[in-house]
Parts: C-alpha cells; sequence; structure tokens
C-alpha cells in the first residue's frame, strides 16, 4: 500500500504535464494569428540586441533606437519582398511548361514500364487533369503585391509584429529585470543579455555565410548556363537558413528546373551542383566559422524544425533555431554551464 500511495501522486504528477503540454500546444496553435507575430518580434528584437546597444551607447534615446532598429527590420522585409515577387510570378509562368516536362517524364516512364501504365496514368491524370499536355494554357494569377493588399489578415499580423517589436526593442533591458525579480531563482537579466549575445553572434555568422553560399551557388549556376543563376542564388541563400528542410526543397526544385532547362545527363547538374556545394558549407565552413562550442545537438535541431513548422509553418521554421539556441543558452546559464559543462549544447 505505500508503494501504491507514494506511486499515485508521482503518476498523477506526470499526466497533468502530459495534458498541459497538450493543452499548451493547442492553444498556441489555435492562438497562432496573435502569438506568431509576437514571438517573431521578439527573435527578431534578440537578433538585433548590437544593435539597439550600439544605439544606446551613441547616446541616442530609446525610443529612437528602437525605431531606428525597426526600421531596419522593415527595411530589410520590404527587400525580401521586392526581390521576390518577380521570382513568385516567374514560377507561376512556368507551371504549364512544368506540367509539359512531368507529363513527357511520365510518358517515358510508361514506355519503360509498360506494366504499370495504369499507375502512371493516374498520376499524369493527376497532374492534366483535362487530358492536355498543357500547350496553351495560361496561367491568370495575381501578383504577390496584390496578393498582399488583399489579405487583410497578414496586414493585421505585419502591424502586430511591428508593434511588438518596437515596445520589446525599447523594453528589453526593463522586461529581463522585472522577470529576475520576479523570479529570483530564474535566469538573470545578466543570463538572459547573454543568451541574446549568442543568439544575434549565431544568427550574424549564418547569415554571412549564407549570403556567401548563394553568392557562390550563383556563380556556379552561371557557369553552368542555368537560366536565372543571381535568383536561384538568392533562393539557397535564403532557403539555408532552414537547416534540412530548406536545402531538400531547393534540391528537389532544381531537380525539375534542370530537367526544364537541359537534357539528357545535363539536367541533373544544378542539382548535383548545389548539393555539392552545400554538403561542403554544411561539413566545414559552417564548423569552422561558427564554432564547435555553439554547435547545437542536431537532433534537438531537427525536432525543433519539425515542431515549429509543424505548428506556424514557415515563420516556426524561421524561429525555430533562434528559440532553440536562446533556450539553451538561458538553460546552460542556470546551472551546468556554471561548472563549465553545458548540458545540451554540443562541445
Amino acid at each position: 500500500m505505500k508503494q501504491t500511495e507514494r506511486g499515485r501522486p508521482e503518476t498523477v504528477t506526470w499526466a497533468v504535464v502530459i495534458l498541459a503540454v497538450i493543452a499548451g500546444v493547442a492553444a498556441l496553435n489555435q492562438a497562432q494569428a496573435l502569438l506568431a507575430p509576437f514571438v517573431l518580434a521578439f527573435v527578431c528584437a534578440v537578433v538585433l540586441s548590437p544593435l539597439s546597444n550600439f544605439w544606446k551607447r551613441f547616446g541616442l534615446p530609446p525610443a529612437v533606437g528602437a525605431l531606428l532598429s525597426l526600421g531596419t527590420v522593415l527595411s530589410l522585409l520590404a527587400i525580401l519582398v521586392f526581390i521576390a515577387e518577380p521570382v513568385v510570378e516567374r514560377a507561376y509562368v512556368q507551371i504549364p511548361d512544368i506540367k509539359n516536362e512531368l507529363s513527357a517524364a511520365i510518358s517515358k516512364l510508361q514506355d519503360m514500364f509498360s506494366g504499370i501504365s495504369d499507375v502512371t496514368k493516374e498520376v499524369q491524370d493527376t497532374i492534366s487533369p483535362d487530358g492536355s499536355s498543357g500547350e496553351g494554357d495560361s496561367v491568370d494569377l495575381p501578383s504577390l503585391g496584390d496578393a498582399l493588399f488583399a489579405a487583410p489578415s497578414l496586414i493585421a499580423q505585419i502591424l502586430l509584429f511591428a508593434a511588438a517589436m518596437f515596445f520589446i526593442l525599447l523594453s528589453r533591458d526593463e522586461m529581463y529585470e522585472w522577470f529576475t525579480k520576479l523570479h529570483p531563482e530564474g535566469p538573470s537579466a545578466a543570463c538572459l543579455r547573454d543568451a541574446d549575445a549568442q543568439v544575434s553572434r549565431y544568427f550574424l555568422t549564418i547569415t554571412l555565410i549564407n549570403t556567401c553560399f548563394g553568392a557562390i551557388v550563383a556563380a556556379a549556376f552561371w557557369a553552368l548556363g542555368v537560366p536565372g543563376p543571381v535568383i536561384w542564388g538568392a533562393i539557397a541563400a535564403v532557403m539555408n537558413f532552414l537547416l534540412y528542410i530548406g536545402p531538400a526543397t531547393v534540391a528537389v526544385s532544381l531537380v525539375v528546373a534542370g530537367t526544364i532547362a537541359f537534357d539528357g545527363a545535363m539536367s541533373l547538374a544544378p542539382v548535383a551542383t548545389y548539393v555539392t556545394l552545400n554538403m561542403m558549407e554544411g561539413q566545414f565552413i559552417t564548423p569552422t566559422l561558427v564554432g564547435r562550442h555553439m554547435q547545437v545537438n542536431p537532433l534537438l535541431v531537427f525536432l525543433s524544425l519539425c515542431f515549429w513548422l509543424w505548428l506556424w509553418g514557415p515563420v516556426g521554421g524561421f524561429i525555430a533555431i533562434p528559440l532553440l539556441v536562446w533556450g539553451l543558452a538561458v538553460f546552460d546559464g542556470l546551472g551546468p554551464a556554471k561548472q563549465g559543462q553545458p548540458a545540451l549544447l554540443m562541445k
């Protein structure tokens, strides 16, 4: 009886914890429209913490520094949208060509594997439900700018993001001091600021690496004669922020693009070049520049990406790694790291 009585509280505690986690995940999912802009604003504020500290050392009032940092982020987002709009529209225009290439590839598979012609016919019918090859089809899709102005909910989220980021930049230090007083046994304000510095250093280093990686991809594709090498370089740089998933998506896209641009074995040259460059970057360049002490356990990275992508989509994919690095830095600052033994960061 004593063992049963002793075991019940522990069982009940675990049951409550599991139910609380499930309820928390459900709440995050349901409140995505409200919480995602705030979390994204927090991540951006953490990444820009050195810039905020620079404005402070420069003697500018906190409100002016917050406005300048916010203006920097919004300007970068506007530039990204401006660059992405022609890329998206060009991809929409090429949809009929992609359908034609896929239909031709399926026809070849039908010739090679006549025994499974029924299966390949179903796939071909899925691509071209009306039975046509796609020639002469016109794709009349709105531009990215029209889509942005036609989505009030997206505009509302952008406004929430801008407002949240301004106030976080304005009062980040005060919030950390308040949190320390509220939970004396929790992380100190210095620990939280150190976590901000680690995330910022990590993100800025990765940004530099990805920018150079995109330039190298663009140069390699220009040498191969791939159409739009600069655009592909920009896509490679941006998608490289999504570890594992981003490069895999680019590789699959390059298989289709190579099939459209080239014939024969040359159609695999773009994806082979990209995969080779990506492997060199991931195995040699990033570990050297980031440093072994800042590398996160790959399993944690994968689980974090899967969870946040599943929960919040592209926004979740962007915040997954910075949030993980920030959380681990805070956790290490609480106990194990004080003894020189990081808990979850790879050494």
